[in-house]
């Protein structure tokens, strides 16, 4: 059978994940140095493992509705509301922040639609664009990973409809300044544009470049962003699949109509465990993911590495030494050294950089660095 011929064309443009690729690599190196997967290296609270166990046992185990439970829709509103002073119309629980981006591009690309993407990105950007058959149009944030306005206005097109946003962003761990947000807020409303933010990493964040509070897009430019979040990240919850998408009501009531075709539901005993999310206490975590920054930073610079340091999430995204010629040339003689990375071009249109990511041990930490800096010598 001709399954080539049979395929969809969205699927031949699709790349196996570059992260996954490592990830698997990962389980065939004994004792391999592993930063490459952002996962966070501590577990799930017990709090939040007892009210899943509670939700099972009492029988919360059928289909709840398709846009989440509605005392976790509430909480979320609460949340970002205490987070951004800014109450959102609405929002949707949905399958992890992928399936919020997911959903989110549905609802608004169509077929030959432009989207705003920031080059580095997250991998599924592009890919989740296309799906949708719209077209990925990429602004580059090199050298800083920050925003430039004039920059990306040049890009917008009369099919241009999304820009999309992250902050604190994947792979770089930069966060965007008040000044950065506001122009982007003004250049979308400008433009009758649609922001969608990736704030998965809110709670991860060190300071801001300008020394103001971390503010979502959304209080910005409440009437045009739909924030995406979850707990993924900030509770290790990786594998719970509990996300969420907030924004004004028109566009949150379409991603419920899609929801209930595609995911139908984000896992209702996850929910309910995350009704007590809210509650923990990350300011230790937060605190040691600083100090492996630190640590990180400041021993690649010794090194020799142009590296911008992060505000948020758990990223490093040194330029590689002029040694090498590609990111992933850089990646594959780290690997001879059992030192897992992820080269630059998963990520971006270049390959000048590598990503690490710091949701490791110390000690893992420092193994990894000693390698870093003999290939930088």
């Amino acid at each position: 059978m001709d399954y080539n011929r049979l395929l969809a064309q969205r699927v031949s443009g699709i790349e196996a994940s570059g992260i996954r690729k490592i990830f698997d690599l990962a389980a065939t190196i004994k004792d391999a140095i592993n930063l490459s997967i952002g996962q966070p290296d501590f577990d799930v609270p017990d709090p939040i493992k007892d009210a899943c166990i509670d939700a099972i046992r009492s029988g919360f185990n059928r289909y709840p509705p398709s846009a989440g439970i509605p005392e976790l829709r509430a909480l979320v509103l609460d949340h970002y509301e205490q987070l951004h002073g800014v109450r959102p119309e609405s929002s949707i629980i949905t399958s992890g922040t992928s399936g919020g981006l997911t959903l989110a591009l549905m609802a608004l690309v169509n077929p030959g639609d432009e989207v705003l993407v920031p080059d580095p990105y997250f991998v599924s950007y592009k890919h989740l664009t296309a799906m949708c058959g719209g077209t990925a149009v990429y602004y580059d944030t090199y050298p800083d990973f920050g925003f430039d306005a004039s920059r990306l206005e040049k890009l917008i097109t009369p099919r241009t409809k999304v820009i999309l946003a992250m902050s604190p962003a994947n792979p770089t761990g930069v966060c965007l300044s008040h000044k950065q947000k506001t122009e982007l807020a003004d250049l979308a409303r400008a433009n009758n544009l649609i922001i969608i933010s990736d704030e998965i990493y809110e709670l991860f964040t060190y300071g801001n470049p300008d020394g103001l509070p971390n503010k979502s897009l959304g209080a910005y430019y409440p009437e045009g962003t739909l924030a995406v979040g979850g707990l993924s990240k900030t509770l290790a919850m990786t594998g719970w699949r509990v996300g969420w998408v907030t924004g004004p009501s028109a566009l949150v009531e379409s991603l419920i109509k899609l929801q209930q075709f595609t995911f139908v539901c984000a896992p209702s005993t996850a929910q309910k465990a995350a009704l007590g999310a809210f509650k923990i206490d990350l300011s230790d975590k937060v605190e040691q993911y600083r100090r492996k920054r630190d640590f990180l930073v400041s021993g690649l610079r010794a090194a020799g590495y142009d590296v911008v340091e992060p505000g948020g999430a758990f990223y490093l995204f040194p330029r590689i030494p002029a040694k090498f010629a590609t990111g992933q040339q850089y990646v594959e003689e780290a690997i001879k050294h059992r030192l897992l990375l992820v080269p630059g071009n998963v990520f971006s249109n270049r390959d000048t950089h590598f990503r690490i990511s710091y949701a490791a041990s110390d000690a893992i930490l420092e193994d990894g660095l000693k390698v870093m800096q003999e290939l930088a010598g």
